[in-house]
Order: structure tokens, then C-alpha cells, then sequence
């Protein structure tokens, strides 16, 4: 049930990417979040729900046009934390960009969102932690 109620606060998140219009995102925004959320995200931390409409219409208002935002993973949740992947395409084929979002819930709203846009680089080869060069003994 808990999943559950995470996957519907972060699907309702997500629809504000894609919503008809922006008078929308507001809306959309005030049913995913808590008045006092706290977003971290690309130019860093900021509170409350008017911070994350902005950076919401600023991808809605990219220079190429509107996207496309997909969740495209399932919500693994670990008590009242969640992460889940996601995928943005911009209109005609454009290029992708996807990342992964971890999100706190309070009350069955999301209170904080860490983004993480972008693939992690592999590591270099260190040796350390790698299953083919553990210490065999």
C-alpha cells in the first residue's frame, strides 16, 4: 500500500512535466507535494512548492519546445523513501535526458526531491569494491 500511495505522488509529480497547459502545473504540483518541499535539484536546494513549479515550467518552456516526461521504472520504496527513474524527450525525437529521483514522503505527499539528471560515469578501474579483482584470499 505504501508503494502505492508513493507511486501516485510521484506519477501526479511527473504529469505537472506534462500537463495541457501550464495553468495546470500549480494544480498538479499541490496534489504530488508539501507546501514546504525541498528540492534539490540541477542549480541546487530550494523550498516550497512555487520553487519547484519553477523549475517545472522552465523545462516546459525549453527553446526546443515542450517535452515529454515518463517514469521508466518502477517506484522502489524502502520505508518513506523512494526513487524511480525517468526518461525527458524533447518534441520530434529530440535528445533524451534521464536521470533518477529519490523522494522523501510526509503524509503521503512528497516533502523532498533529490534529482539526479544524467548517467554516473563508471568508476575508474581501481580495483576497489569490483568483484573480478576482490582479494581471493
Amino acid at each position: 500500500m505504501q508503494e502505492e500511495t508513493a507511486r501516485s505522488a510521484i506519477d501526479m509529480f511527473i504529469s505537472a512535466f506534462n500537463a495541457s497547459d501550464d495553468s495546470r502545473v500549480t494544480a498538479l504540483l499541490s496534489q504530488a507535494l508539501t507546501s514546504d518541499v525541498v528540492f534539490w535539484g540541477p542549480l541546487g536546494r530550494s523550498e516550497g512548492v512555487e520553487a519547484v513549479e519553477r523549475f517545472v515550467l522552465d523545462i516546459r518552456h525549453h527553446p526546443a519546445g515542450a517535452g515529454t516526461m515518463v517514469r521508466c521504472s518502477a517506484v522502489d520504496m524502502p520505508d518513506e523513501w523512494a526513487r524511480y527513474q525517468w526518461v525527458f524527450t524533447l518534441p520530434g525525437g529530440g535528445p533524451r535526458l534521464a536521470g533518477t529521483d529519490v523522494v522523501h514522503l510526509r503524509r503521503n505527499l512528497i516533502d523532498q526531491i533529490i534529482v539526479f539528471a544524467g548517467e554516473i560515469e563508471p568508476a575508474p578501474s581501481s580495483g576497489l569494491g569490483t568483484p573480478d579483482t576482490a582479494d581471493a584470499g
